[in-house]
């Protein structure tokens, strides 16, 4: 342990080499410390209350090497749009595990430390902003509830990086569960070496999936049980109405966690085609097809698997089928007992499907916000206000509150469910450019006050009036970009 309390191991390196490749972040010319999450830092058992910035900056840069530290770049592939390609980390340097005092194990990783052999051409680098906006959103489905990866520190790296135009460059802590994804066991089944496939299967279950039986067919096992954790997930992104944008099965994480936040954003008004990313021209991964992309991904997986799954084909096809068909009725049982809970409806009842179902056409054909649509319906005033001017929303409320009034809890237990599951606030996009924009200019103000409200949610204060608000049309973001 080192004197930052930094506890690391390098598991990572009992895989076979082809996995990784060891080398270290490259240094920077004049690192300096943007943002630091203490919060984090207290959670993980480190201590950096006496450690100056520029400190920070040198350690969280790659320019010193961590105590225990072993740096890595993982090598993946991915199928981007559905299309295969050989990957890696092409600009992250995984400095190692730490272990923390309850025994949770989480990657360390920098992010935009360097080009590495699996770079393809580019320069290992990242810039300012989305850096930050990875901090924020990441920061944000935590303190939603959500399972993702966490990020401890964003430096500046004192030199530029080019895209469209020279911009300030700048690298992200990122810390993880682990980076092993869907595209990890696919690079693996194509070097056609059972040992490279069945370590890999080994750590991740003992990693992740440590209570799988693994006495009889240990794959297929694992298989079902990283359905059950994508479905979850999915059902997660769905509650808050969040859009991944590059759900490419490298950015799907076996731990189970979000990744990988590029040209990702919230719903503004509810429609289920909505996409942000400047590069799914086709709506490949809009909101509303996450989870039949996550289904796809698990089949990429599924395919990985076969051949330790089953030694005879056909055989180890059908079960694997079998295992990838389970995602959607799983999904809709979840999904449907997700959005009960949305509308403060306890026990279940045949005609739930359709009510929700009826809110949702509504709430699309009129452009009603996702988030403030579920948090008014607590609010008999504002649900007032609206029926009002709309025939068709009041006709639903009445079904909605007679529906809500045959629930065996008392009212307030209703509320209070409702309360537990629908945000008071999501980081609207709107006001995250306008942040990274004042951050990019030197201005960190509003981005600490930003990440202060979003520290609690399902809070309603007189504070967060502003944060709720929908954009106007002209604050209205059509597209995000990756960064990459």
């Amino acid at each position: 342990m080192n004197k930052y309390k930094f506890n690391f191991e390098n598991s990572y390196l009992v895989l076979e080499k082809s996995l990784y490749t060891r080398l270290e972040p490259i240094p920077v010319a004049l690192p300096k410390l943007v943002i630091f999450n203490q919060d984090l830092s207290d959670e993980l058992g480190l201590d950096f209350y006496s450690v100056t910035e520029k400190e920070i900056a040198s350690l969280f840069s790659g320019n010193r090497i961590l105590e225990g530290a072993q740096p890595l770049s993982q090598a993946y592939a991915g199928h981007q749009f559905g299309h295969l390609t050989i990957l890696g980390d092409g600009r992250a340097h995984l400095l190692g595990e730490h272990i923390t005092k309850k025994h949770e194990r989480f990657d360390i990783q920098l992010k935009g430390s360097g080009p590495t052999p699996y770079s393809r051409r580019g320069d290992g680098r990242a810039a300012l902003a989305p850096m930050l906006r990875e901090y924020i959103i990441s920061e944000a489905m935590n303190a939603l509830g959500i399972p993702t990866s966490r990020s401890l520190a964003v430096v500046t790296t004192g030199e530029n990086v080019y895209r469209e135009t020279a911009l300030q460059g700048a690298i992200l802590t990122r810390v993880a569960a682990s980076h092993i994804r869907v595209g990890t066991f696919v690079f693996a089944a194509m070097q056609k070496n059972r040992k490279v496939l069945e370590s890999l299967l080994n750590y991740t279950v003992k990693r992740h999936y440590p209570s799988i039986d693994t006495n009889q067919n240990k794959a297929l096992k694992f298989l079902y049980a990283v359905i059950e954790r994508q479905v979850e997930l999915m059902v997660e992104w769905a509650r808050v109405g969040f859009i991944h944008g590059v759900m490419n099965t490298d950015n799907m994480a076996l731990s189970g966690e979000t990744i990988d936040y590029g040209p990702c954003a919230y719903l503004d008004e509810y429609d289920s085609n909505t996409v942000f990313s400047s590069i799914d021209k086709f709506g490949r991964y809009s909101f509303g097809n996450q989870p039949k992309i996550a289904q796809w991904n698990i089949a990429r997986l599924a395919e990985a698997l076969l051949s330790l799954i089953d030694l005879e084909k056909s055989k180890a096809i059908s079960l694997a089928e079998k295992a990838v068909n389970s995602f959607s009725s799983l999904y809709e049982d979840r999904w449907l007992s997700m959005m009960r809970a949305k509308l403060g409806l306890v026990k279940p009842k045949n005609d739930d499907k359709k009510l929700i179902r009826e809110l949702l056409t509504w709430m699309q054909r009129t452009g009603a916000d996702y988030t403030n649509t579920f948090c008014d319906l607590r609010d008999k005033k504002k649900l007032n206000d609206i029926s009002k001017y709309d025939k068709e929303f009041e006709d639903w409320t009445i079904r909605w509150q007679l529906r809500v009034s045959n629930n065996p809890e008392t009212y307030k237990r209703c509320i209070d469910l409702m309360k537990k599951t629908n945000p008071e606030i999501i980081p609207r996009n709107h006001i995250v450019e306008t942040v990274l924009d004042a951050a990019e200019q030197g201005d960190l103000q509003s981005l600490h006050k930003l990440l202060d409200v979003l520290k609690n949610p399902y809070r309603k204060t007189l504070e967060i009036s502003e944060y709720k608000t929908p954009p106007r049309d002209d604050q209205r973001i059509f597209q995000t970009f990756c960064g990459t």
